[in-house]
């Protein structure tokens, strides 16, 4: 199922669509993610009156995010899940996330986490199951469910928002060539992390979200993606691309040939190390 793809000790596919060797003597410099802060609009007597979720916000970011909104005690969100009665798909097995959708939200004098979630969820229902989400899915012989997971699988991975349908076709290039994804960001899922560096214990992780170990998607989608995302992931352009690199900052570049490929990692290297000398110097 693998002989299209090099050794997986060979290559991996890093968050923001970065791969970078692992072999001997390679240079691997990363930095981490960050993660945008939560926003709440005030009122006068300084009471917030809108939460804005950002996309590509994790559920347990959206959890911390209504418990602070709420003035709520840590973790009582998430405990509210068991009663919310959201209206999720069957895939979904009760799990939100992918469909807590990225908005802004009003915070009513009476709302609660129950409320709020359920809000999110409908909005994100209202999303995906109509036109062009529900026929594009269709379309590429894929659930609802499944398009949600390659959109969170794109708002991870995709540098800009120019990058992401060419991302998008690269997640179904390596699906229907029957390769691994090799995702980082599924990894980083996986360890509840945000960093561009991932190590080849990493990838040596026993879990469902490991995209290096597992053929296909993972069980759920790893984040809540937007709509840009989402329209990348049911009309991604056409083109025969296996792999990116960001080489620099608005520089990512898209191959199916692994030597072209290896040449892009090369000189990515070559960057972090002249990053790293000048940093020492």
């Amino acid at each position: 199922m693998q002989k299209n793809t090099p050794p997986r000790s060979t290559i991996r596919l890093t968050r923001r669509g970065r791969i970078a060797l692992v072999a001997t003597g390679a240079v691997v410099v990363g930095t981490a993610v960050a993660v945008p802060l939560l926003t709440l609009v005030p009122e006068e007597d300084g009471r917030p009156t809108t939460l804005v979720i950002p996309e590509g916000w994790r559920a347990s970011q959206v959890y911390a995010a209504v418990d602070k909104a709420l003035a709520l005690p840590a973790g009582s969100t998430k405990k509210s899940l068991a009663k919310a009665a959201l209206k999720l798909p069957n895939d979904a097995e009760g799990n939100p996330e992918g469909y807590l959708f990225p908005a802004t939200y009003p915070l009513q004098e009476k709302a609660t986490p129950e409320k709020l979630l359920a809000l999110m969820v409908d909005t994100a229902n209202e999303k995906f199951n109509g036109a062009p989400i529900a026929a594009g899915a269709q379309r590429n012989a894929m659930s609802v469910y499944q398009t949600v997971t390659i959109a969170s699988i794109v708002q991870a991975e995709a540098a800009t928002r120019a990058d992401m349908g060419k991302v998008a076709r690269v997640v179904f290039n390596r699906l229907e060539r029957g390769m691994p994804l090799q995702m980082d960001s599924t990894i980083n899922y996986a360890l509840g992390r945000s960093t561009l560096r991932t190590t080849a214990n990493d990838t040596d992780i026993d879990s469902p979200y490991n995209s290096y170990q597992r053929m296909g998607l993972p069980p759920t989608p790893i984040d809540n993606p937007g709509e840009e995302a989402m329209r990348a992931a049911i009309n991604p352009p056409p083109g025969d691309w296996l792999y990116f690199v960001t080489v620099r900052p608005g520089d990512t570049r898209f191959t199916a040939d692994y030597a072209e490929h290896q040449r892009n990692v090369a000189e990515f290297n070559a960057q972090g190390k002249a990053a790293g000398a000048q940093a020492a110097g």
